[in-house]
């Protein structure tokens, strides 16, 4: 099959591609390099690369006549919620207008299906726990508002003009390749790094928040699954992808072991997350095979 991943030399998107070609796919690559907290990209040299951004839609006009992909993953995105409150504009440019320029170039040349990477920032802080696709949205900063607009594009691209649209809100991924650079990267890698370089690990707030923390390898496979799932009941959904199961901050910060300083608590984040995880299950067969403990506890630090 022919596939193109945006944001596929980034954190999710690399992982994404690197399985894609494991078998025998033409995979097209776009990223613009643009995530602060990356220490590098991950390009793969069997992909097509192309260092363009989504908001060039020449540019991604122009891939997309050449690659004629049938399915696109779009991982691409503003994608921490402490530099979008810093620079709101930035993030629904990208997240909003990025995401309708990729739908739009999947109608213009035939793209099948589109896999939407979403957040479980959308459900904010109204909604308890465990999160349910259906409950209202609640969205606290400019990063949750702009991917949730992005979500309703989906579903009007699969309605409207019947592009496969299918909608994965995502909690908490870590893993291979996670980015550790900078205050606000995803905290078990600043964890992990602060540790290895021998500095405390910084836990904003109390540390009692808690989240449910997905490895990138579930999260990889339920694209795989999106994208490949033949159910209709899939199309114009969303579904969470999550593992049930919650640690907080503090418990984190003792399963790696080692010192910690406390910052301020910060704006526009949810006091915890927890997925019900039962609509992936039952439309595409979805469930969690890694164990956050085994994971850190196999680690060399």
């Amino acid at each position: 099959m022919r596939f193109l991943v945006t944001g596929g030399a980034g954190f999710i998107g690399s992982n994404i591609v690197d399985t894609l070609l494991h078998y025998p796919n033409n995979v097209a690559c776009i990223d613009n390099e643009s995530a602060d907290s990356n220490s590098e990209f991950y390009w793969n040299k069997n992909a097509k690369n192309y260092p363009i951004d989504i908001n060039d839609y020449d540019a991604l006009k122009w891939v997309f006549k050449h690659e004629k992909p049938e399915v696109v993953f779009h991982t691409a995105a503003e994608a921490r919620i402490q530099p979008t409150i810093d620079e709101p504009q930035k993030a629904c440019l990208t997240n909003f207008v990025g995401t309708c320029n990729v739908l739009q170039a999947c109608r213009e040349f035939g793209a099948r299906r589109l896999i939407y990477s979403s957040t479980s920032s959308a459900y904010g802080l109204k909604n308890i726990p465990p999160l349910q696709e259906d409950m209202p949205r609640d969205c606290l900063n400019p990063y949750s508002v702009s991917k949730s607009a992005g979500e309703d594009l989906c579903k009007v691209y699969y309605k409207i003009y019947g592009i496969e649209t299918v909608i994965l809100r995502y909690f908490n991924v870590y893993g291979n390749r996670e980015p550790t650079e900078g205050q606000y990267a995803p905290v078990i890698g600043l964890f992990l790094r602060q540790k290895r370089e021998g500095l405390p690990m910084t836990i904003v707030g109390d540390g009692k928040q808690t989240r449910d923390f997905t490895n990138v390898k579930d999260v990889v496979d339920a694209n795989i699954l999106a994208a490949l799932g033949s159910s209709k009941e899939l199309l114009g959904e969303v579904l969470n992808i999550g593992t049930g199961r919650s640690y907080s901050i503090l418990e984190i910060s003792q399963m790696i072991g080692g010192k910690t300083a406390h910052l301020p608590e910060r704006l526009g984040e949810a006091r915890e997350t927890l997925a019900d995880n039962s609509k992936a299950k039952k439309l595409m067969g979805w469930e969690p095979k890694v164990d956050l403990k085994s994971y850190l506890k196999n680690l060399d630090f």
